[in-house]
């Protein structure tokens, strides 16, 4: 029997997504749970591997498991073993031939920025921080250069083992509701750390250091040196993996803050 999962994880909790010889990330705990829960070890592939860090509201994962269990034990008895960061949203039964990764048709991304003169408590490693005012609108006008079908290679880490630098990126929008600076993207596929040095690079664009067209001309030069620093980890979440209709998985938790601060 195959079941797909949706978690959601505080990064900062972790090594990353990735299992580890310290056995201190995301996918070490869930194996260990639903190895208990199952009786035998349970390896589980994912929807993107995650960084130290990097939390999610909406991680996709899948297994195998011959041994029959309800449902609700994969979630509700999953939980009561898994650390205290990490929770199953949902599990779902799925055809053989489903895969968290090569079934999906895009990842969603949401960093959330605080934009104050004073650094975040309560919210202290799950959001970025910025504290000078931004210019939104620049930021925004920013990501029409960052649409379509690109060559990321000015947004790609030095250790990113991607085959290629080419992604398509779909959606990426800037928008500010109070103190939060919300940016989001949505894309086939990301390579490593581009989402957060694509946010660095247009909080450039937001305190004027460049203008939005410098996006392009970073596009162009494929160099990444000549974009702004990697920005942290903690307030970037994976919100988001859309798959086929016809693998009619339960509906995916709206992203992070949502609730609070309104859509």
């Amino acid at each position: 029997m195959r079941v797909a999962l949706c978690i959601e994880y505080d990064g900062g909790a972790f090594h990353g997504w990735q299992t580890q010889p310290d056995g201190r990330t995301v996918q070490d705990a869930l194996e260990k749970a639903l190895s208990e829960i199952a009786g035998q070890p349970i390896s589980v592939s994912c929807a993107g591997r995650t960084d130290t860090g990097v939390h999610a509201t909406a991680q996709v994962a899948h297994f195998d498991c011959p041994a029959e269990r309800p449902l609700s034990a994969w979630v509700r008895g999953a939980n009561t073993l898994l650390p205290d960061a990490v929770a199953v949203r949902w599990a779902h039964p799925v055809p053989d031939d489903f895969h968290a990764r090569f079934s999906a048709r895009g990842r969603r991304y949401r960093y959330v920025l605080v934009n104050r003169p004073q650094r975040p408590a309560l919210a202290y490693g799950r959001v970025g921080w910025y504290h000078a005012t931004l210019d939104i609108a620049a930021m925004q006008k920013a990501t029409s250069f960052l649409l379509g079908e690109r060559d990321f290679s000015a947004f790609r880490a030095a250790e990113c083992q991607a085959k290629s630098p080419v992604k398509e990126l779909r959606e990426a929008h800037v928008r500010a509701v109070g103190d939060y600076v919300l940016f989001d993207f949505e894309a086939t596929a990301f390579l490593h750390h581009m989402v957060r040095n694509m946010v660095g690079s247009l909080v450039y664009v937001g305190n004027g250091k460049h203008p939005p067209a410098w996006i392009d001309e970073l596009l162009a030069e494929r160099d990444r040196k000549r974009a702004a620093p990697t920005f942290a980890p903690d307030g970037l979440y994976l919100s988001g993996v859309s798959y086929e209709a016809h693998w009619n998985l339960p509906a995916q938790p709206a992203p992070v803050f949502e609730e609070f601060i309104g859509s």
